[in-house]
């Protein structure tokens, strides 16, 4: 894919990996709009980063989704690019008595509803366009599950599925479909909830370091794109699935206030 000279929107695009990827886009030369939801984030990187464009948009609300797209086509017709970056991850313990069960699922809409609904929205429109994308990002845990993380990764897993079923479906048209599969980050989505040892003690790759790879494997047309850790899972949950989930369920004893009850 040719990354230069492109139009690019990206939703979550006010922190982390997406507003690293816009970095990097725009210094290769492109157009690239964010959309966020808090408006003293969004005027902050309006001085920050003067050469985005910014935008205010729920993803996780089909109605800004659709107030969205109308607002983006009219200002920025010539769109061809939308990375889906926008997400949320909680830890939460299924166990808990007092959920309440609109919030457990608050993850769905941000994470797995917002992709479909930009994806489904956005699609006719870059249809029309040569040298279109759509890039969903979706986790290295949507290979092997972190249960501490059990709906962010439910999202993630269901994210990959539905990229595999739009590539198919769109095929036969301009349109190239990636999934951007993370490995652990250093975003503040990764710090988040989460203590050091969450995540095994692994070191999380750098943002610039990913965003560097996710730009290389488009440049290179590679529409399943796992950097490090990411790739160690996908081939993991196929070779070994029940040794690959004892390694990322560790912390879970811990989350139950059980560290000392697990064999050596």
């Amino acid at each position: 894919m040719r990354m230069t000279d492109n139009t690019i929107l990206i939703t979550g695009g006010t922190s982390g990996i997406g507003l690293e990827l816009a970095q990097q886009f725009i210094a290769l030369g492109n157009d690239v709009i964010v959309v966020g939801r808090n408006p003293a984030r969004l005027d902050a990187l309006r001085v920050s980063h003067p050469k985005l464009h910014v935008l205010r948009g729920d993803v996780g609300d089909p109605r800004s989704v659709a107030a969205l797209y109308e607002q983006v086509a009219g200002a920025f017709p010539d769109l061809n690019v939308l990375v889906n970056s926008a997400g949320i991850m909680r830890k939460i313990d299924l166990q808990r008595p007092d959920f309440d069960l609109a919030d457990v699922t608050r993850e769905v809409e941000a994470n797995l509803n917002g992709t479909i609904w930009m994806d489904v929205q956005f699609l006719a429109h870059l249809k029309q366009k040569q040298n279109a994308a759509i890039v969903n990002v979706s986790s290295g845990l949507a290979f092997v599950p972190m249960p501490i993380a059990p709906v962010y990764c439910a999202t993630k897993a269901a994210i990959h599925a539905f990229t595999l079923s739009l590539r198919v479906q769109l095929r036969n048209t301009p349109v190239k479909v990636f999934e951007l599969a993370p490995p652990g980050t250093d975003t503040p989505l990764f710090h988040g909830e989460f203590a050091a040892d969450d995540g095994g003690g692994i070191k999380p790759m750098a943002v610039d370091v990913l965003a560097r790879h996710a730009i290389d494997g488009m440049r290179r047309d590679v529409l399943e794109i796992r950097p490090g850790l990411a790739n160690v899972l996908k081939l993991g949950s196929r070779i070994a699935p029940n040794f690959m989930l004892a390694q990322t369920s560790r912390s879970v004893d811990a989350m139950h206030g059980n560290a000392g009850s697990r064999r050596a």
